[in-house]
């Protein structure tokens, strides 16, 4: 097979083949052609082999990722809803002060305070209603002063309520506890607080005889009093459907596997190039000279091996091979 001329491959469409398809690529005076179909088949077979290696091990990773990610990203959901759940418990808590020691001495010296009862003397009032405005920004959470014997009928403690109440007198030192509960709407997460009487509590719920007027003719003399300085009468409690923590894991998780997604496929993109550059296309253009030399075609020129990796030890090697061949050919045809 004879050399063919150099200007089959330095014109603007050569070059635009050669920047495509790696081919053909001339070396000094001689152009070794583009690999034939079934190299090329090979290639294509080879790439998608590396493709599906690639996939399979990112598919694993990314199941042993997932899996892990979603446990710490709920986890860290429920632990974001509890903090900002003890911030809103510590709000009431401050309204409690602020009702107790600034807006009940004002509404007491009030005229009407003698005649009428004015509820907004009350923390559990003041507290509650505070509460249920903040809801409107934050609808899913709700809040609740329960008492076991509260003068408010609506501040009556329902049975889940009271069991945490229980178990707050049954422990003293407990200054807070955490659970879930199941709902016709699901699991919700509450939060509580213990509600201890003190002196000052004692001066509506004390003794019935004590109150003030105004207080027994609003609620009766029934429920709300002979409350003990120390006693746990209550319990702060704010809870939260579960749903909450979940969605906000969800859409966290859901941005985290589309950016993951996203780092693969470009990472695939970059490798496959990389591997089709520096492996496969020097790989195939040996291939291609091997094929010349065993056609008889002895002025294939050496193939280019500079650098130190294998595939340049390889052309190096290739090129041994060939001048050896070469000579003992032109030897054998000299005798």
């Amino acid at each position: 097979m004879s050399a063919r001329p150099l200007s089959t491959g330095t014109g603007a469409s050569a070059q635009t083949l050669r920047s495509v398809t790696g081919c053909p690529v001339a070396l000094g005076w001689y152009v070794i052609p583009c690999p034939s179909r079934e190299a090329r088949e090979a290639f294509v077979r080879n790439l998608a082999k590396f493709n599906l290696i690639l996939i399979l091990i990112f598919a694993t990773a990314v199941a042993i990722t997932s899996y892990i990610a979603r446990f710490f990203l709920e986890e860290d959901a429920s632990q974001q809803l509890i903090q900002q759940t003890e911030l809103m418990v510590g709000a009431a808590g401050g309204m409690h002060t602020y009702t107790a020691e600034q807006l009940d001495p004002l509404l007491e010296a009030h005229e009407q305070h003698a005649d009428r009862f004015i509820p907004q003397t009350i923390p559990f009032y003041g507290a509650t209603e505070v509460f249920n405005y903040l809801r409107k920004a934050y609808p899913a959470y709700t809040y609740k002063e329960a008492a076991l014997n509260p003068t408010n009928p609506r501040d009556r403690a329902t049975d889940w309520e009271a069991d945490i109440i229980q178990n707050f007198q049954n422990h003293p030192s407990l200054a807070q506890a955490i659970g879930e509960r199941p709902t016709p709407e699901g699991e919700s997460l509450f939060l509580a607080h213990p509600i201890k009487a003190d002196s000052g509590c004692l001066g509506c719920h004390g003794e019935p005889g004590a109150a003030p007027k105004a207080l027994i003719a609003e609620y009766g003399r029934d429920n709300g009093f002979n409350w003990k300085v120390g006693d746990v009468v209550g319990a702060q409690i704010v809870s939260v459907p579960t749903a909450v923590p979940v969605a906000v894991a969800g859409r966290e998780f859901k941005a985290l596997m589309i950016s993951l997604g996203s780092v693969f496929w470009a990472t695939l993109l970059l490798l496959d190039l990389a591997l089709v550059l520096v492996v496969i296309r020097p790989v195939s253009r040996l291939s291609t000279a091997a094929d010349e030399i065993i056609k008889g075609n002895l002025n294939v020129p050496e193939l280019p091996a500079s650098g130190s990796d294998e595939i340049s030890l390889l052309a190096r090697s290739f090129n041994r091979l060939y001048v050896s061949l070469a000579k003992a050919i032109k030897m054998l045809e000299s005798e």
